[in-house]
């Protein structure tokens, strides 16, 4: 844990508990006049998101970091998938302190894996969590080891592709207890908000797998078109929205029949999905075209703005008002505030190449990863 250098502004702990107690509070319904310090029902009665200002508070290395995307767990943990780069997921408090480095080594022949026998490595590409916040699921880019010999890449045709697994971690233990298969090359993974089901994106098999969370079984492995990746799912659990990203297209997808459709006004090369917490507004980050849309669903009016060079993943404040996306040849972090579509800021992420991020609604951070080895964290004031 020694390896971790933290630059931090002067926000101090205090204040973190104070935000925490009041999350709670306000999530059970308990928040009355005088039930917490004066300063914290101040923040009780504050402006919305996009009201406030994106500051930089300090930046966390470390031998184990190559991060390529980020996510907080119901629990306040925060997951950072490193890929083959470093073959770990770190785990993070949120307040910055490392928890606990996970190696991606795993036997599959214990987990159930017919032909396979000795220790395997995986990639660890993205990362969903259970509603209940007890399980994470994290996707392997590809896996190595024997048997393995025909990887895919980022520039594959359909074909005969090495398939790889979705590991389920263990957030009480952080430890490794299922291994999933899916398609070659998953990138992208969701869990239904009624957590029932784990969409995955095969970028080289050119489909999406569903699968059965309470025995890991596929569902159904549904074809959609060249490099799929983003996934965003609907509040009922009913429809996932698919950013098929080497076919310009935005696939809908009932999870109950697995009809499909499109989206109008996908653009050029949609990466990233994110929906508006009333499910009428899909976000896209085109990240060819260096910019981000707002699709509204029921009509198909479109909004775009342009981020920054080559916009990659993005987040939502809780409320709804502001959305994060990292520029990766920008080097960049924007905040638009969603209601006209505006860039209220521009930030340095203090690192090379940002690609992941993720927002914490209960300390209002921003925490972006760096692909060259750190992560930046930015605080909502």
């Amino acid at each position: 844990m020694r390896e971790f250098r933290e630059r931090r502004r002067d926000r101090t702990r205090v204040t973190i508990r104070r935000r925490v107690l009041l999350a709670s509070a306000v999530a059970l319904g308990t928040l009355v006049s005088g039930a917490l310090p004066a300063a914290t029902r101040v923040e009780a009665q504050a402006a919305d998101s996009a009201s406030r200002k994106l500051v930089f508070e300090k930046r966390i290395t470390g031998r184990s970091l190559f991060s390529k995307s980020l996510g907080i767990s119901p629990t306040g943990l925060v997951f950072s998938q490193n890929m083959m780069y470093r073959h770990n997921v770190t785990v993070f408090d949120r307040t910055g302190k490392l928890v606990k480095v996970i190696p991606d080594t795993v036997d599959l022949k214990k987990f159930g894996i017919p032909g396979k026998s000795g220790l395997y490595k995986g990639s660890p590409v993205e990362v969903a969590f259970s509603p209940n916040g007890r399980k994470a699921y994290v996707s392997n880019y590809q896996m190595y080891g024997k048997g393995y010999s025909r990887p895919g890449n980022d520039k594959c045709a359909k074909g005969r592709w090495d398939k790889s697994f979705v590991y389920r971690i263990d957030i009480p233990t952080l430890t490794i207890d299922q291994v999933i298969p899916v398609g070659a090359v998953p990138k992208y993974v969701a869990v239904t908000p009624d957590g029932s089901k784990l969409v995955v994106s095969n970028w080289c098999s050119y489909s999406v797998s569903i699968i059965n969370i309470y025995t890991g079984a596929t569902l159904k492995e549904l074809p959609v078109g060249r490099f799929p990746r983003g996934i965003a799912i609907t509040s009922d659990s009913t429809y996932a929205y698919i950013a098929v990203m080497g076919a310009n297209r935005i696939t809908k997808v009932n999870l109950r029949t697995y009809a499909t459709s499109n989206v109008k006004g996908a653009g050029t090369s949609p990466r990233h999905l994110i929906l508006s917490p009333d499910n009428k507004t899909l976000y896209v980050s085109n990240n060819l075209a260096n910019a981000v849309r707002k699709i509204t669903l029921a009509t198909g009016r479109v909004r775009t703005v342009v981020s920054g060079k080559r916009p990659r993943s993005m987040a939502l404040s809780a409320d709804g008002t502001s959305l994060y996306v990292v520029n990766f040849y920008s080097d960049t972090v924007s905040k638009i505030r969603t209601s006209d579509f505006k860039v209220l800021q521009r930030l340095n992420t203090k690192g090379v190449h940002p690609i992941g991020i993720t927002y914490d609604p209960v300390t209002r951070r921003v925490w972006v990863a760096n692909y060259r080895g750190s992560i930046a964290i930015f605080q909502e004031r």
